[in-house]
């Protein structure tokens, strides 16, 4: 306490003076019309950008909260537009898709918690595992197109191949030609990805888009692959070279839908027996 009472002893004509400036300044606002609206204003304008600078950084920490909720909301969109677009497919007028068959896929959303995209064959880590329903085998994708497919899983992660693997294959569809193909990652560059077993003889446009198609159960038809970036010819081929840009960025990848197909397992025991009986 004393040394607080000898603080002000020494710093008395310095408080003084600040005290006095103060004095001055309140009698300069309130006699004065022009000070007062200068005053004013400064003191709006700061104020304002105080007030500015705190709901930019308080809406910067709530980013995260604000991404999963936009994830949890496309999960529910996505389940819903698959739902409706298989329940019409694209086929002659009395076909009438089952109920079961409509409503087979499933999305659960989940965070990326590892990524690799410098490597040949490259791996994707999630936060959802068998605790969550996920299983090896089911599809990945993103809000703006393929991922994968999952590898393996433990209780809280899973582990996704990534479609920038050298083995991975997707059955994968020419929107305008409706022909189809088969997408596979050269290991090259992480954002194309190469389209084959598209003829020569049919016209390929660039900017086409590329989704899968329907002749694979992992995903459900219509997801994006790509769109295409260049046409070429495979010497002493009867191929186009094809090339797409990936509708996935891998760089900045954050959720993924994991992606069932509730029918999947009995499409692929018949699959197997009929092999079986050859």
């Amino acid at each position: 306490m004393g040394e607080l009472v000898d603080f002000f002893v020494r710093s008395r004509n310095f408080i003084l003076f600040v005290l006095l400036e103060v004095l001055c300044f309140y009698f300069i606002i309130n006699t004065s019309n022009y000070w007062s609206v200068t005053y004013f204003n400064t003191s709006n304008l700061y104020a304002a950008k105080v007030l500015a600078l705190s709901n930019a950084a308080n809406e910067y920490t709530h980013l995260r909260q604000v991404n999963s909720d936009l994830a949890l909301e496309n999960q529910q969109l996505n389940a819903q537009l698959t739902k409706l677009l298989q329940s019409k497919p694209t086929a002659p007028a009395e076909y009438q898709a089952d109920s079961a068959f409509a409503d087979r896929f499933k999305f659960v959303v989940a965070k990326v918690v590892n990524n690799t995209t410098q490597f040949a064959n490259n791996y994707i880590t999630i936060d959802k595992g068998t605790d969550d329903g996920i299983r090896p085998g089911m599809g990945v994708i993103s809000p703006t197109g393929i991922v994968g497919k999952v590898k393996s899983c433990n209780r809280r992660f899973s582990v996704i191949t990534s479609i920038l693997h050298s083995e991975y294959l997707v059955s994968s569809q020419l929107v305008k030609l409706g022909e189809t193909g088969t997408a596979k990652w050269d290991g090259i560059d992480p954002h194309l990805i190469k389209l084959d077993d598209i003829s020569l003889t049919k016209p390929v446009s660039k900017g086409d888009s590329v989704v899968t198609s329907q002749y694979n159960s992992t995903f459900p038809p219509g997801i994006l692959v790509g769109r295409v970036r260049t046409v070429g010819v495979q010497p002493n081929q009867t191929f186009h070279d094809i090339t797409l840009n990936l509708a996935t960025n891998f760089s900045n990848l954050s959720f993924v839908y994991v992606v069932e197909n509730r029918l999947q397992a009995e499409q692929e025991q018949l699959e197997k027996q009929i092999e079986t009986e050859k």
